[in-house]
């Protein structure tokens, strides 16, 4: 093991020695050697299994044997989520085999940024993580569960799934994943559409095709954004069974898989003798092989808010630095779009997650004496799944990578580091994510054009305003102002203007979520412009230099001309907070964290 990783992660255990002892101890107090439900009433119990039939009445009530809980993300608007449908009849058919029970014990709202992106929809997204964590428990507060299974892909809906299932830590938690669909449109058409269309060279009608050919069945989004990210965190982070991360969905193998899930959570309760709780698996070395492997294939920065608020619901305490830390010696294994041209189906027949965690594990970078849902430690996630005769199997992953352009060991890595940086100055502190920045577009000098809405600077730029040297400001998007919206529609103006050689970056207390991509962006800046942060004193003109190399975030106007400045108002707070629900969630931006602590509303965060 890397000494550097063992200094990281001791930090970490020091810094939360107080908060996790304090939540072991309560997931402790909780578990039982019986079933939950053997502490409720008759009545109770009636009403847990009036809705069963038959056997399964019978194995319920007479508490002889597990029932497991379905906490489902299940809608057929969302493309990854569609295959879901099904799988509480496969899980319960299972579990029903083995000698047991499933019940759905609640559904949980799964919202796809995709659709919401750059509409006021979108504003809900971040908190839509706290209100999964919250429905997740309640959907485990009838106390009537020995585990639980997880049906959930995207962007926040895994997080807070995470977070609500850490609110029960003394029950076993199995995550099902729905993998992607086939791939389409190749991923440098759909971006160079994309900035014709930002160019105004070509119409909606064929924008819209090149869209339709790119997201075209069920399944998960092929490129490497937040909800692949998810899908590779739950595997390395050992929540998922070995390899079933990116296995397609309507394949003999994915329904396996799901079959097989249900079968390895029953194993893995207090009645039996390998009993696996979450808030055990889940401690400070899981969380850092989380952070490597997100540094490791590169993945979506919507992760520095993600991940600590999973840890914190743990009593786990993750701090940028811990990042930045890390990035500086993981190498980058993989080139995934938007970091590369290959989407995750391509990334998986090269290797995929086994030849990462094997190769992670032979060269010292991961933590392999952890807990997961199977036993082995990490060693069993360098494994991949197959069907043997139709039954399932797991054989030890490639040792080589069936293709370096998209996936490669660390002694032939894209990048010695993983492309993750903080950055700090007087503006505050920010994360970049500079993997797919090229190495002479990570310094950026220049005079500041600011702005307090995407949509401002999209007509800034039709406008012709921004075609020059420009670092553009676009403040007033944290998630105490409007929620902290992604802003990835400004990805393909701000790409023009790089590829006509101007210098240009983006710094905001937004998000740009996985799909952050080659120009340089300082977001996530804390604290944001609605906590009174620098942010919302930077002025039209005002020099502010980005430095991805040296973590460098300045604005050059000297600390008493700040002080003589007032902070700017949020002008359009009235519009950005009714409308489309938002007004329902005026508890969740007065109350918010910092976006370093996970911007969460519902665990403690340090707001300023």
């Amino acid at each position: 093991m890397k000494r550097e990783i063992e200094i990281v992660t001791q930090r970490i255990v020091e810094r939360s020695k107080p908060t996790r002892e304090a939540y072991l101890a309560r997931i402790d107090a909780a578990a039982s050697d019986r079933p939950h439900r053997s502490k409720l009433s008759c009545g109770n119990l009636a009403h847990a299994s009036a809705g069963c039939l038959g056997t399964e009445k019978d194995r319920i009530n007479h508490e002889d044997a597990a029932n497991l809980g379905i906490v489902t993300a299940y809608n057929d608007m969302l493309s990854a989520h569609q295959p879901l449908g099904v799988y509480p009849d496969r899980i319960k058919k299972a579990a029903f085999e083995a000698g047991a029970t499933a019940q759905v014990a609640g559904g949980v709202p799964a919202m796809c940024d995709g659709v919401t992106q750059g509409r006021p929809g979108m504003e809900l997204s971040l908190f839509s993580r706290d209100v999964i964590a919250m429905s997740t428990a309640v959907s485990l507060s009838h106390d009537t569960f020995d585990a639980a299974l997880y049906l959930g892909v995207c962007d926040k809906i895994v997080p807070g799934l995470v977070m609500g299932a850490l609110a029960y830590g003394h029950i076993p938690a199995v995550f099902v994943p729905a993998g992607p669909m086939p791939s389409g449109l190749p991923n440098d058409e759909k971006a160079r559409v994309r900035q014709l269309y930002a160019q105004g060279k070509v119409g909606r009608k064929e924008l819209l095709e090149a869209e339709i050919a790119s997201y075209h069945s069920p399944g998960t989004c092929t490129f490497y954004g937040t909800a692949n990210s998810n899908q590779m965190l739950m595997e390395i982070m050992g929540l998922h069974l070995p390899g079933s991360a990116f296995v397609n969905p309507g394949t003999e193998l994915r329904d396996a898989l799901t079959e097989e899930a249900a079968r390895r959570a029953l194993q893995i309760t207090r009645l039996g003798n390998d009993y696996r709780p979450i808030g055990k698996i889940l401690d400070e070395k899981a969380f850092v092989n989380g952070i490597i492997g997100l540094l490791a294939t590169g993945g979506s920065t919507n992760h520095t808010l993600h991940l600590p608020a999973m840890a914190r619901a743990a009593g786990i305490e993750l701090r940028w630095q811990d990042f930045d830390d890390l990035s500086r010696i993981i190498p980058l294994l993989c080139r995934v779009y938007p970091n590369g041209q290959a989407d995750v189906n391509h990334f998986h027949a090269a290797g995929g997650m086994g030849f990462v965690i094997s190769n992670l594990l032979g060269n010292g970078l991961l933590h392999h004496e952890v807990d997961t849902i199977v036993s082995g430690g990490m060693a069993a996630f360098g494994t991949e799944p197959h069907l043997d005769d139709g039954k399932l199997a797991w054989r030890d992953a490639p040792k080589n990578s069936h293709d370096e352009d998209i996936l490669r060991p660390a002694e032939k890595a894209f990048s010695a580091d993983g492309g993750l940086r903080m950055l700090t100055g007087n503006i505050g502190r920010a994360v970049i994510k500079v993997s797919a920045v090229k190495p002479d577009n990570r310094i950026i000098e220049a005079p500041a054009a600011v702005f307090t809405s995407q949509d401002d600077m999209m007509q800034a730029f039709k406008d012709g305003k921004l075609h020059r040297d420009v670092v553009c400001v676009v403040r007033f998007q944290g998630a105490r102002a409007n929620g902290m919206p992604e802003l990835h529609k400004l990805t393909p103006p701000l790409g023009v203007l790089q590829d006509l050689g101007y210098k240009v970056a983006l710094v905001t207390d937004g998000r740009m979520s996985g799909a952050s991509g080659k120009v340089p962006a300082a977001i996530h800046v804390t604290p944001e412009g609605m906590m009174n942060g620098i942010i919302a004193k930077i002025q039209d003109g005002d020099v502010v230099r980005l430095d991805a190399e040296t973590g460098e975030l300045k604005l050059f106007v000297s600390d008493d001309d700040l002080a003589k400045r007032d902070f700017a108002l949020f002008t359009e707070k009235a519009e950005h907070q009714t409308g489309f629900g938002r007004e329902l969630f005026g508890v969740f931006r007065q109350h918010v964290g910092l976006a370093e602590m996970g911007a969460s509303a519902i665990l403690p965060g340090g707001a300023e």
